[in-house]
């Protein structure tokens, strides 16, 4: 059973918490939020928001996410293309401590259609 529980947090189904796209920009800006965009590099320099951080989720453990030095009190918002990738990344935040960790909803696809800011070749 506990191998099957290890499996299934990476399944890009099911819900967890989610910030829409109106939420979030409305608490950029502020120290209160952090973003962690979970998409492949390349996806990420094309088009980020900005103050994000790029991880890919091929990428995140429990090493790699501590590399980061976040605040686990803070709001953490996991971002991908289309709210599938950042299903599993909140579950594995949220088994690392980050009480706060949600996605965005419909993921930066939502973000696009609304015209939000984003920025281009985004350090990393």
């Amino acid at each position: 059973m506990l191998f099957f529980s290890k499996i299934t947090k990476w399944i890009p189904l099911g819900r967890v918490n989610e910030v829409t796209s109106m939420e979030l920009i409305d608490k950029l800006g502020g120290s209160d939020v952090q973003i962690i965009d979970v998409r492949t590099t390349a996806e990420w320099k094309l088009s980020a928001i900005e103050g994000s951080i790029n991880l890919p989720i091929t990428s995140f453990n429990k090493s790699t996410v501590d590399a980061l030095s976040l605040d686990k009190k803070k709001l953490t918002v996991a971002i991908c293309l289309s709210a599938h990738r950042s299903i599993p990344a909140v579950r594995v935040l949220k088994e690392f401590g980050f009480d706060n960790a949600v996605q965005l909803k419909g993921g930066m696809k939502s973000w696009w259609s609304l015209k939000l800011p984003t920025q281009k070749s985004a350090k990393i």
